[in-house]
């Protein structure tokens, strides 16, 4: 399940629905856009939810291949630009992989936090940093059309571990 937990005007997702449901909101909101369920579509978005973790097309294909499944790489990129436009999946800055997008249903600049050690990804949305940085911006002079921004440091487990090994 996609739960969504909003304080302050900070959403955090966290994701532990069964696939089938997460593909099925996805391919809804893409036809909703006026876009087809097409196999390939399907079977990125289906990869994506199910790995739960940054994967590169090359990865993306991997998989798929080891399912008897053959999609070519510039098909998968071209199907992750189209995932991204929608808000379905995101490109992590730091790794240049891809993620499903765990916050669909909330509009506005999405975020991460990427641990350095274990690779976990919490994606955050937070209206007030957004405008914020839209303030700045525009006292700068700059017309902002989108925010790409990744926080890097340790998860809470990462870090935990790393202190007790320290003592």
């Amino acid at each position: 399940m996609i739960l969504k937990a909003n304080c302050n005007n900070v959403a955090i997702g966290f994701s532990s629905w069964h696939n089938i449901t997460v593909v099925h909101e996805s391919i809804r909101i893409l036809q909703a856009q006026g876009y087809k369920a097409t196999r390939p579509r399907k079977l990125v978005l289906g990869v994506l939810e199910e790995i739960d973790r940054p994967l590169s097309p090359y990865e993306i294909q991997e998989v798929l291949r080891a399912r008897g499944k053959y999609l070519n790489h510039v098909t998968i990129h071209r199907i992750l630009d189209l995932l991204c436009s929608l808000n379905l999946a995101h490109k992590v800055l730091s790794s240049g992989k891809f993620v499903k997008c765990s916050l669909n249903a909330i509009e506005g600049c999405h975020r991460f936090m990427v641990c350095q050690h274990c690779g976990a990804i919490q994606e955050f949305a937070d209206k007030k940093l957004c405008q914020e940085e839209n303030n700045l911006a525009q006292n700068l002079g700059f017309h902002t059309e989108y925010h790409l921004s990744e926080f890097s440091g340790l998860c809470s487990r990462c870090y935990r571990k790393r202190f007790q090994l320290a003592k």
